[in-house]
């Protein structure tokens, strides 16, 4: 698994997920928020921007080895864990398989509706495929990502680097994700987020999270679509601090 490690390697170890069809720079200013007070963990899953092995990524394997990690690293720590998206699910995962190694978890925008015909839906999906080596439509794709210009030619390097049978990986895991057994006994603290504009399905699935584990707390971030950490930055740290530092629960 790659990962960049920086900050105080004393201080509370705090690891970043990204989503699908990004790498670990979406978090860049989450770390540049955070590296002076936390020792930050920011990972490339597996066919995903640096970790270009020969590892295939599923949600499980994932987890399973984000955890061996943090046992590595994060011995004697409190430990917070943040997902987004296809990362949210794999925050999900490994609340399940162990649920006593979290301290925080922060889940933001995480299907666990499995999408009705997502076999069909992908294969579709498969002739725009091409277009991710279109530069004009990348650029497209990446605002409505909330992806700022200047990060817009690295998400478009990777998405030119995306193999075709990885992407159909990825996008299967992601919309046949159901939350695991074990889940409900994840004693961590976990904040729910979804994003105001999301689809319904979204909405759908933190309500689904919340109620399979009655200690989590969810938040509506008013105003913004699928990518919060993307869209406002500094609300985002603002309530990732309040949440670990606080646990309060504020927009």
């Amino acid at each position: 698994m790659y990962y960049k490690e920086v900050g105080d390697g004393n201080s509370t170890l705090m690891v970043f997920l990204h989503g699908g069809g990004v790498s670990g720079w979406m978090w860049d200013k989450q770390i540049e928020h955070f590296r002076s007070i936390f020792h930050c963990l920011v990972l490339d899953l597996p066919e995903h921007g640096r970790n270009q092995s020969d590892v295939q990524f599923t949600i499980n394997s994932a987890a399973e080895e984000i955890i061996e990690l943090i046992k590595e690293k994060g011995q004697g720590k409190r430990v917070v864990v943040i997902g987004f998206s296809l990362g949210a699910q794999v925050l999900i995962a490994m609340l399940s398989k162990k649920p006593n190694l979290i301290d925080y978890a922060m889940i933001n925008s995480a299907l666990v509706k499995p999408i009705p015909f997502a076999k069909l839906l992908i294969k579709s999906m498969m002739f725009a495929f091409p277009l991710v080596k279109n530069k004009a439509f990348s650029k497209i794709q990446a605002k409505s990502m909330y992806i700022k210009e200047d990060y817009q030619d690295i998400y478009y390097q990777e998405s030119c680097q995306i193999k075709k049978d990885a992407f159909v990986r990825v996008m299967n895991e992601n919309m046949s994700f159901k939350i695991p057994n074990g889940f409900e006994n994840c004693s961590s603290k976990i904040l729910v987020t979804v994003g105001e504009k999301e689809r319904s399905v979204m909405k759908g699935s933190m309500k689904e999270i919340v109620e399979c584990n009655r200690t989590c707390k969810s938040l509506i971030i008013p105003k913004i679509g699928h990518g919060f950490p993307l869209a406002n930055p500094q609300l985002f740290n603002k309530t990732l601090e309040e949440w670990v530092e606080k646990d309060a629960v504020n927009i």
